[in-house]
């Protein structure tokens, strides 16, 4: 998945991840867990970033891995603002933007200091019910961050 153009066929597949990876329930021990994967495939790969899972304005989950810094928590809060906006993920978001010949900074009217579409923060959707939250990755390019967490999303909710 390029950074880059938000060409149709990478909408249709962000938007086709986010159908796939709902949850029947979520609560704080299924942060703790997911939180918990993200982190150790991170520290599989020796990627230095920063996790947070959010529901609602709680934050369930977060963690800094070393090499991360206060700027990586800077972009979570951007990032899950992007999501709990417009209940998509920030790099879908960004791509519909970038898909459009323009960016989410110059069409989107919002603040980007609250608002980022980079990629990394993921709805947390309940079947039947919608977004309650964001699990969210900073520190990588931001196709790497939004690969990470969907890879941590089909992981856990494959069991």
């Amino acid at each position: 998945m390029s950074a880059g153009g938000g060409t149709g066929g990478e909408l249709a597949e962000l938007a086709a991840q986010e159908e796939r990876l709902v949850f029947d329930a979520f609560g704080h021990d299924d942060a703790w867990r997911l939180g918990s994967l993200l982190v150790e495939l991170a520290r599989d790969r020796g990627a230095a970033v920063t996790v947070e899972i959010r529901r609602g304005a709680q934050q369930l989950f977060h963690f800094a891995l070393e090499g991360t810094s206060a700027d990586n928590d800077a972009w979570l809060a951007r990032k899950c603002a992007v999501v709990e906006r417009y209940a998509e993920s920030s790099f879908r978001v960004g791509a519909r933007f970038r898909a459009k010949g323009s960016t989410f900074e110059e069409s989107s009217r919002l603040d980007p200091d609250r608002y980022a579409a980079h990629g990394g923060a993921f709805p947390i959707r309940l079947r039947g019910t919608g977004v309650v939250g964001a699990v969210a990755v900073s520190g990588l390019p931001q196709a790497e961050d939004h690969a990470l967490v969907v890879e941590a999303l089909e992981r856990f909710l494959a069991g």
